[in-house]
Order: C-alpha cells, then structure tokens, then sequence
C-alpha cells in the first residue's frame, strides 16, 4: 500500500512520539496498577529462582531416638551435612542462567501486553464517552429541526397548501430521532459503567490524552508485540542450547559431615564418632529419546524465528490500515468543515433577510443548528481519528 499523503502531512508536523506527556497509567485504577506490580514483583523472584537453580541445596539431617528392646534402654543421635554441588555441565550452568534472564524479559513483556491492553480500553471507553456527548448534542438540534420541520408541515396542512401524508412524514421522523436519542443516552451509561470498572478517575472532568502520529519505522522498532516475539527467539535460543547440555558429561563435586552418637545400658560410656568424605563425580547421561528432545527444542527455536516475520507482516498491515482509516476520517472532517464555511454563509444571508422580512425564524433556526451539527461532526471525526491511533497505542511503547 502507497504511503498516504495525510500521514507524510501530519507526520511532519508531530513528533515521533505518540502521546502527550499525560501519565497515561493514571487512567487505570489504583488496584489494577498495583496488581500489574506485583506481577512484575513475581516474575523478578521467579527469574531469581530460575538463575540460580543450578545451585545445589545443602541437605542438613538429624535424628534422635529412643528405645528399650528387651528391657533395655538405647538412645542414639544422627547429624550429617551433605552436598552435592554441579560445577561442570558442559555449558548447562552458563546456558541455563542465560534462559532466566531471556524468560524474564519475555515474561515482561508478556505483562507489559496485558497492561498495556487495559490503559487502551481505559482511554477508547473515555474517548466513546466524549464522543457521545458530541452525538448527543448533535441528536438533539437534528431533533430541534424535526420539530420546526413538523411545525412548518403543520402550518401548511392548516393553511391547505400540504397533504396529511407531509405531515404523517414529518411526525415519523422525528419521533425516528428521538428514539435515536435515547439509544445513545442508553450506550453512554453502558460505556460509563465499563470505564468505571477499570478506571478510577472521573470521566465528566477527566481530559482525553492528545494522540500523535508515528512513522512505521518507529511503530516497528519500539512495538511491544514485536519484542516480546524477538526476545521469544532469545529464550527458545537458549533453552535449546541448554536441552544439548543435559545429555552432555557432567561433573558434581560431593561433600559430607557425620556425627553418630549412640548408648545402651550395658555400655561404658557413650559410643560416639564422626567421619567427612569429600570427591567427585561425574555422569554421562545415555538416553533413546535425546536426540528427539533436542530436535523438538530445535523446532521451537526455528518456529520461533518464522512466528516474528509474520507477527512483522502483520503489524505492518495494521499501520497502512489505521492511517487509511485516519485518512477516511480526515476527508469525512474536512467535508464537515467545508460544510460548516457554507452553512455559515447562508446562515448570515438568511438573516439579512429575515430582517429585511423575506425569511422566517424557522429558517433562521433551521441553519444556525445545521451550523452546529456540521461543527460537532468535525470534533466526532477528530475524535475517531485518534480512536483509530490507540490501536497503534495498545502496541507501542516509546522505552521498551
């Protein structure tokens, strides 16, 4: 698809960043940022975990028992330290911490998605509600002209100049508007209800966030969709590597404390002693199903690397879509706004002429609310126009 002349128009004007400097996590609530944290929080001890799990525990044991077989009492006491510590795995050591750090981004970026989603819906639910309040304004002068439409219909069924089926015309379309009307006022509690469940803030005093343009180079390098996708290919990287290692030789070091204490009744004193051992190991694991493991982690690995050429593909079609849809939006603002210059022409003859007494008040309220209604659609088109950029929002993040 052609590069759209709007997008190079407006692009020169914005910068490359997308948004104003408005907090935009500000428009979900408290509760729900506070949970995006925690996740956050989780997925940092988790990776922690992940890193260091090739560091053997150390098992520390004791036990103490009783006894009087044959009627004689025995005691004993057992203490031992044992451990047994990886320090060679032919790369499984340095491939396995590696993994953790790639899951950890990944991970992130899986979180950063969701997030991101929900900041979306928060601010498209706040725009619908501005913009129905634009309809609604817009519904009711189109209700207004119904009503000096109907008043005129009347006036020349009275006088014999109309038909009754003028009249009947006039009637059914504005009672059409009203009911229009009260769909919207309905749609808008509906919206307002959905914002309020992920949003603190209140939507009659709470400003929109002024969307800007991006070029698709920045849109690509700095999507959100796209990293998580390219740090995948990191993580599948590494957790291949590190199935290789696990049928590789590996070397343990072993280390052990004893302690035994033991005492019967026909004992002189307490049987007691403790002993160490320390060495070495090694193991060469000899599996059937190796080389079907590393193939499968292979597999993975290379789909991995296909998944993001097509997530590209993808994003790239969404851009040209959404900036021919601004450009759809832009012609529909401009019409309004030629519109909107030609009702004002008229609306200043025809009160020359009202004046002058060759026009009625009815035609005089008739152009001054077709003026108004050709205003509110060049604020509704506005507001479409940037409905359609946090399509672009939801994936794109300016620090990644």
């Amino acid at each position: 698809m052609k590069v759209l002349k709007l997008s190079i128009a407006l692009l020169a004007l914005c910068s490359n960043t997308l948004f104003c400097d408005e907090k935009l996590d500000d428009y979900i609530s408290k509760n729900k940022k506070e949970q995006f944290d925690y996740d956050f929080k989780k997925n940092e001890a988790e990776s922690s975990k992940l890193r260091d799990s090739w560091i053997a525990p150390l098992n520390l044991n004791y036990s103490h028992t009783k006894s009087n077989p044959y009627g004689d009492e025995q005691t004993s006491e057992n203490a031992a330290i044992k451990m047994d510590q990886p320090i060679f795995q032919s790369g499984g050591i340095y491939y396995g911490i590696k993994f953790a750090e790639a899951s950890k981004i990944y991970s992130n970026y899986s979180i950063d998605v969701v997030k991101r989603k929900l900041i979306k819906d928060a601010i498209s639910l706040l725009m619908q509600i501005k913009q129905m309040d634009l309809k609604i304004s817009k519904q009711k002068l189109q209700i207004e002209n119904s009503e000096i439409n109907l008043a005129q219909k009347k006036e020349g069924y009275l006088n014999g100049q109309l038909d009754s089926g003028f009249l009947d015309s006039a009637i059914v379309e504005r009672n059409v508007l009203i009911q229009a009307l009260y769909d919207i006022e309905t749609n808008k509690e509906r919206v307002i209800s959905k914002f309020h469940a992920i949003s603190d803030m209140n939507h009659e005093n709470t400003s929109v966030p002024t969307l800007k343009l991006i070029t698709q180079e920045k849109f690509l390098e700095q999507n959100i969709i796209l990293g998580m996708s390219e740090s995948e290919i990191i993580k599948n990287g590494y957790a291949k590597d590190l199935t290789v290692t696990k049928y590789l030789p590996r070397v343990n070091a072993t280390a052990g404390y004893s302690w035994d204490k033991s005492n019967t009744s026909y004992q002189f004193g307490p049987n007691e002693k403790e002993y160490y051992s320390f060495g070495f190991k090694a193991n060469l694991p000899l599996d059937i199903n190796s080389f079907k493991d590393v193939e499968s982690s292979k597999i993975d690995y290379l789909k991995s690397k296909l998944v993001v050429e097509d997530r590209k593909r993808e994003l790239i079609a969404l851009f040209e879509q959404v900036m021919q849809n601004i450009d759809n939006f832009e012609k529909k603002k401009q019409l309004s706004v030629e519109n909107r210059d030609i009702y004002e022409k008229l609306l200043a003859d025809t009160q020359d002429l009202f004046r002058a007494g060759y026009k009625t008040e009815y035609d005089v309220e008739l152009l001054q609310n077709s003026l108004e209604i050709q205003k509110g659609d060049v604020e509704i088109y506005e507001i479409d126009k940037q409905l359609e950029l946090l399509t672009l929002y939801e994936m794109y993040k300016d620090e990644i």
